[in-house]
């Protein structure tokens, strides 16, 4: 009887779902693309260039002769995918070369370890200082997937200032991803999306920032006012009495790392030749090229000032470069989604049945529409970047012809993303940072649902604002 029940137990361990990895639903959706070549029916628009920007002329759909995706062409789709973004697949590989250049030199963790030391009798001011700071990591794609290894410290800060586990987390995971969801310079996904768009590198920096410092202060007071209650009431914790759960992965004390000289010297270094960057594609019109080679010297002159020889500086740089391997590499996968339709001429059949879909609805409604598609597609496909590549070449065409800019469209997706990276289950940074606290999944969902609606009104209110200004340049 026993040996009955433990099979029919194994059986259903069987059957239980498994979220398929990323790259396997990424492939799926472009076996079905494949095979759809033989059924749907393929079309295009006509289009026009001007001034070195392609987009569709509406109302120009018409069809043509079928070209299904044939065995070969479909596999020939993924090399022909990652060929196609492989600058941003090494500009991507780079960062992470680079950033492994910065962490061994202590730089970073000796910036951070010093803010903390001082203001962490401070609270308010400590929230503001260190989520400001994450922040701007986040924005720039500096400290993203990697903000995992710093969480310790946040849960050992909060018990010392008495809070839970879920504010020790919260400061550094989402003051980091309060400026990444809302990104200003991170080469991805929005450097990807807008030139896959064909938008200027970074361009739209004006209106971006003002959602940066919405989406940050939100985040500070949204923390500020949790630890309110948990001074007015040992009750006031989402984990209930267990403000800092046994699984927690953190040891009882943090080795403090000095701030010194040459950590400033490496900060100052790595700062001004951002600068140096931004200015050269404001004014030079630089491109993803130029800024992997910015990484490449920041990296080689931060590894010199931290007095690490070339072997080491090679080594790590590599090490850093195969962490991110899975992200880069994603790029060229979902691009392949995008190979596949041009090839089957589907593209265009599908821009055209979401615009009859949308036909007759206002420039506003078309935009918030998309927003929303975004935040429903994120679930399904967790990396920014793989559902830029997916969404953008569909719907860059479509703006055209809603007349929707696409720079708003573009903000739409990442704001759609953005706004749902810190609740959804298939993110594995979330599950890092869940793993690492301690905390309960959908004990952190009792907290962040209230901030995800909170910037998910204020992508609201911004996306209607690009909207009605014509945000641009195009």
């Amino acid at each position: 009887m026993s040996t009955h029940i433990e099979t029919k137990l194994e059986q259903k361990k069987k059957f239980k779902f498994k979220m398929p990895d990323a790259y396997v639903l990424l492939f799926f959706i472009a076996l079905v693309c494949a095979l759809a070549s033989y059924i749907v029916p393929a079309g295009e628009f006509k289009r026009v260039t001007h001034d070195d920007i392609t987009q569709a002329i509406p109302g120009s759909y018409h069809h043509v002769a079928s070209t299904p995706v044939s065995f070969i062409q479909f596999f020939t789709a993924i090399a022909e995918g990652m060929a196609s973004s492989s600058s941003i697949i090494f500009l991507i590989l780079f960062t992470g070369g680079t950033i492994a250049i910065l962490e061994e030199t202590g730089a970073i963790q000796g910036l951070i370890h010093n803010v903390i030391g001082k203001f962490r009798h401070q609270q308010l001011l400590f929230i503001i200082i260190v989520a400001a700071i994450f922040s701007v990591l986040g924005t720039t794609g500096i400290v993203v997937n990697s903000v995992i290894g710093f969480i310790p410290l946040g849960i050992i800060v909060a018990k010392s200032l008495k809070w839970d586990a879920v504010v020790g987390a919260a400061v550094i995971y989402l003051g980091t991803y309060a400026g990444f969801n809302a990104t200003i310079l991170s080469p991805t996904p929005l450097g990807l999306s807008q030139k896959i768009a064909q938008l200027p590198l970074f361009s739209g920096i004006g209106l971006r920032v003002a959602i940066y410092i919405c989406f940050l202060i939100a985040t500070i007071i949204y923390i500020y006012f949790y630890v309110r209650r948990l001074r007015k009431s040992e009750k006031g914790s989402v984990l209930g009495e267990d403000w800092f759960p046994s699984k927690a992965m953190v040891s009882e004390e943090v080795t403090q790392v000095a701030f010194t000289l040459r950590h400033k010297l490496i900060l100052a270094v790595t700062g001004l030749s951002i600068i140096g960057y931004l200015a050269g594609a404001l004014w030079l019109k630089w491109s993803d090229l130029e800024m992997a080679g910015t990484f490449i010297f920041i990296a080689i002159a931060s590894g010199i000032i931290g007095k690490m020889d070339a072997n080491t500086i090679s080594k790590t740089f590599l090490g850093g470069c195969q962490k991110l391997v899975y992200g880069a590499l994603i790029v060229g996968m979902a691009r392949c989604i995008s190979v596949v339709l041009t090839d089957g001429k589907l593209l265009d059949t599908i821009v055209n049945a979401l615009a009859s879909l949308l036909d007759g609805l206002t420039p506003l409604i078309g935009a918030l529409g998309m927003y929303v598609a975004s935040i429903l597609l994120h679930f399904l496909i967790s990396s920014g970047s793989g559902e830029s590549v997916v969404f953008i070449p569909i719907l860059a065409p479509l703006a055209d012809l809603m007349h929707i800019t696409r720079q708003v469209t573009v903000e739409a997706v990442m704001l759609g993303e953005g706004v749902v990276n810190c609740v959804n289950p298939t993110s594995g940074v979330l599950m890092g940072v869940l793993a690492t606290s301690g905390i309960p999944y959908f004990k952190w969902l009792r907290f962040m649902v209230p901030l995800a609606l909170i910037w998910f009104l204020i992508g609201l209110v911004f996306i209607s604002i690009g909207v009605f200004t014509h945000w641009g340049p195009f």
